[in-house]
């Protein structure tokens, strides 16, 4: 799997090379490897932030339109299913319908429906409403899984012997959409009304698919013969995947209960909601291209960095509320400190998953290709979405059932659950190849004593 204008020939996939190579790799990126890059940022950039505006005054806006908690978490959640099942069939069909066109196609549509978004106010209220929010969300999940899927191959293929280190550099601007998205969209909101902050980025959106039209390289690649099933019955994929619905769902939780539970707790107004959101988000940024570097470093650790995210993460949900039974008073800074610890911990849970899972794929026997990083893009794009469906679905009935602060706690036994079991599978893992380490030893001695006594002989 040769990068584009790469002097050095083929390299191992998923970040396991010497990091003297990784280095000089880094040192001379080629012209289409710096126009991946762009494309790459602007996607992840314009989507989080498109993605991320809904949190600081959509749930409200939505409460006037006569759409419940659990309805409101249904639409933010509706999002996550379709785009499990979209990211199933462009995984699967990358190659067949061409990366750079689900790129660029997936890029206009999300724009051209984020615009429409913010004219769903001049809807009439109760179901009429509720069924275009609804309608909306289900393209635009639709169409960011197409350009996420084929980013995240492109990104792979352009870059195979650093991919940790650029999957996590480029979450940066994942970051920042999720820095960007909420304070700016509370501010357009608070100033202009409903309709500005989603045409405005709608707009913005729209006015980056040109530019990736014409910067954008076009690869190409044979079909391959696995199937994510394949994929997905590797123990170690499927654990893996567990850790990414898992994770998912606690930071899907957060969409539809953290800004009501902050307007309701402190009366914030809605400009200052999105800045509390400005905690996970951007230690998360800053954190993600550091544990990508790290990754691609030392491979080694990869694994004791996503059980060790993990473990923290469910302690960050613990004290979000904070949980009743720790009698700790609720209080803002605490809330902001936990979400900056919360976005370090992701950063550490998430970057290692994409080079783990890839890596295993290789190991057993999926070629190293386009077709395979289409594979695993939408393999981790579904597992995702199954959180992200589950997490503001059971968040937004549980915030009404049991409040925010029993909601949370429950959330994080799921990242305990996945910290734990992933734990598990390496130490497991780990006395797995010392012991077939050792009777390989065993065997190696055993022959090399048979090959002096029949020389003796």
């Amino acid at each position: 799997m040769d990068s584009p204008g790469d002097p050095e020939g083929p390299r191992p996939a998923g970040g396991d090379g010497p990091p003297g190579v990784a280095m000089e790799t880094s040192r001379r990126l080629s012209r289409e490897q710096i126009f991946v890059l762009i494309s790459t940022a602007s996607i992840n950039l314009g989507s989080m932030m498109c993605y991320s505006i809904l949190g600081p005054f959509f749930p409200k806006e939505a409460e006037k339109k006569g759409a419940s908690n659990t309805v409101i978490g249904m639409i933010f959640g509706c999002y996550a299913l379709f785009d499990f099942l979209a990211s199933l069939v462009f995984g699967k069909y990358l190659v067949h319908i061409g990366a750079k066109f689900m790129f660029v196609a997936g890029m206009f549509v999300s724009g051209a429906v984020t615009v429409l978004f913010g004219l769903l106010d001049q809807v009439p209220e109760g179901p009429v409403f509720i069924a275009m929010c609804f309608l909306l969300r289900i393209t635009d999940a639709i169409s960011f899984e197409a350009a996420i899927t084929a980013s995240s191959s492109i990104l792979a293929k352009a870059f195979p012997n650093n991919v940790a280190t650029v999957l996590g550099s480029l979450e940066t601007f994942s970051g920042l959409g999720l820095v960007l998205g909420p304070p700016l969209g509370g501010f357009l909101y608070q100033s202009f009304g409903y309709e500005v902050p989603f045409i405005f980025l709608g707009c913005i959106v729209l006015l980056m698919v040109p530019l990736n039209m014409c910067i954008l390289p076009n690869y190409e690649s044979d079909k391959g013969k696995h199937s994510f099933w394949k994929l997905i019955a590797l123990p170690k994929v499927a654990f893996l995947s567990f850790v990414i619905t898992s994770f998912s769902s606690c930071f899907g939780f957060l969409d539809p209960t953290l800004s009501l539970f902050v307007l309701e707790k402190f009366n914030l107004p809605a400009g200052y909601v999105g800045l509390v959101f400005l905690g996970l988000a951007l230690s998360y940024a800053i954190s993600s291209p550091l544990v990508g570097l790290l990754s691609d470093k030392m491979p080694h650790l990869r694994k004791w960095l996503l059980v060790f995210g993990n473990l923290t993460l469910a302690g960050c949900y613990m004290l979000l509320g904070p949980t009743p039974f720790l009698h700790i008073k609720s209080q803002l800074w605490l809330l902001v400190l936990i979400l900056v610890i919360n976005g370090i911990s992701a950063g550490m849970s998430l970057i290692p998953i994409f080079p783990e899972i890839l890596s295993c794929a290789h190991e057993n026997g999926f070629e190293e290709g386009l077709s395979t990083l289409g594979l695993v893009s939408g393999l981790f794009g579904a597992m995702w979405s199954v959180g992200a469906f589950v997490g503001p679905t059971l968040g937004g009935f549980l915030y009404e059932k049991i409040g925010f602060e029993w909601a949370a706690a429950l959330q994080g036994l799921w990242a305990l659950t996945s910290g734990l079991v992933m734990g598990l599978f390496y130490l497991l893992e780990h006395l797995r190849r010392r012991r077939r380490s050792e009777l390989q030893n065993i065997l190696g001695t055993e022959e090399e004593r048979t090959a002096l006594l029949s020389d003796e002989r």
